[in-house]
């Protein structure tokens, strides 16, 4: 009888030695996810903590290196530079607020800095109140600010006192005596006056609607715009033109249903962009440098987190995926000796500190808008980009051989 029930004995074991090792394999992948998150927000931090921590004490200035081939020049704008970009890719995670978590603990902190520091960068008593009108560079890092706001706007808008909300809207409104090339920069233009239009219902619908327009021309197909008439090799539709071209339009429509059938096309171009996004990126976390701004790091895939972040990722794309991609390039990228000086700021690279990679309007405040790779972190730890183990990027799995979908132009 003992003998008739080893089998089955035998099998039960293996059942449950099995469902173990499924088990410890889930909890070990879900603290995985953990481990990629708790890293993102480490380093986020990291970045952020010389600007924000001297900005707050109005030391921004007096404390901020200026790495740059015309330094004189970057003077007068990089400390804006560095504020507005930093904080656009913040804003996502800082909107979640605070909680009782660790994180949401963290966030509380970098929340109370953030808005001394728009207290501090736009009154005009302070030390470090920032450049908004002086030459044509603040027009780009005053709509970098605007963007933060339109993406935080209840913990980085609604909990400033109102005297700071009346400078915030004076520094913006300033910004409107800078011309803007007939390129790109339109959109700088056309994110301020949507934040105007959110904040203080004093927005230029005309500024919004030239700037809209000139990229809906410059259209080039399959997801990707001209800078301006002509198409360029650059990651210029990932820095600046599909992000602010969504933010411009996604605040028109809330208050102009008629701007809806704009965002929906122009959704539909991004997501397209962000799909090609994620097949540039190789196996080994690195992507190819083509173009100018090179040093602005990975706020390359600004657009692909931002997609991910409003979850409207092509449906090919499975978001753990983009996880690990993104997670892959940033921790490449930001542990290259180099990456930081000795007091923690950025320095002029791609990979590490390459001061020659840096173009005349590159100085250490521009290499700040690194941060809107960090989008993602706006998706709380709850979500399930977040959730379960790393999947393979497309080019990953096109090396090892496996199966991927057939890419596809758009029209």
């Amino acid at each position: 009888m003992m003998k008739k029930l080893r089998p089955i004995a035998t099998m039960m074991f293996l059942t449950i030695g099995w469902q173990q090792l499924q088990a410890r394999a889930l909890a070990d992948s879900s603290e995985n996810a953990v481990a990629e998150r708790q890293y993102l927000v480490q380093i986020l931090t990291r970045i952020a903590d010389p600007v924000l921590i001297a900005l707050s004490k109005n030391e921004l200035k007096k404390l901020m290196p200026v790495e740059a081939k015309v330094p004189e020049h970057n003077k007068l704008t990089t400390h804006l530079e560095a504020f507005g970009r930093l904080l656009a890719g913040m804003a996502p995670w800082l909107e979640l607020g605070p909680d009782q978590t660790a994180e949401g603990k963290l966030r509380k902190k970098y929340i109370d800095l953030a808005l001394i520091c728009l207290h501090n960068a736009t009154d005009p008593a302070a030390a470090d109140f920032m450049n908004f009108n002086q030459g044509r560079q603040p027009l780009v890092d005053a709509a970098f600010l605007a963007q933060a706001l339109l993406r935080a706007p209840h913990q980085l808008w609604d909990r400033l006192d109102s005297k700071t909300k009346i400078n915030v809207i004076a520094a913006l409104k300033s910004s409107r005596v800078i011309t803007p090339s007939y390129n790109n920069w339109l959109l700088f233009s056309a994110v301020i006056e949507a934040a105007l239009m959110r904040f203080d219902h004093s927005g230029d619908k005309m500024r919004m609607d030239y700037a809209v327009k000139s990229q809906l021309l410059w259209y080039k197909g399959d997801g990707a715009y001209g800078d301006g008439p002509n198409f360029h090799w650059d990651y210029y539709n990932s820095f600046v033109i599909q992000p602010m071209l969504l933010e411009v339009l996604q605040t028109w429509a809330a208050q102009d249903k008629t701007q809806q059938e704009t965002y929906d096309l122009i959704l539909s171009r991004s997501i397209r962009y962000a799909t090609v996004q994620e097949r540039l990126i190789s196996p080994e976390g690195t992507y190819p440098p083509i173009g100018r701004s090179l040093s602005y790091r990975f706020g390359v895939f600004q657009l692909l987190s931002k997609i991910a972040l409003m979850h409207e990722l092509d449906k090919e794309i499975k978001p753990r995926q983009v996880r690990a991609a993104l997670y892959t390039v940033i921790k490449k990228q930001v542990e290259a000796p180099g990456t930081f000086d000795k007091n923690g700021w950025l320095q002029i690279g791609i990979y590490g500190h390459q001061p020659d990679l840096g173009e005349a309007y590159i100085s250490t405040g521009s290499l700040y808008l690194c941060s809107e790779a960090f989008l993602i972190l706006g998706l709380p730890a709850t979500d399930s980009f977040w959730q379960g183990p790393d999947l393979d990027w497309t080019s990953k799995k096109v090396w090892k051989g496996l199966e991927v979908p057939i890419d596809h132009a758009q029209n």
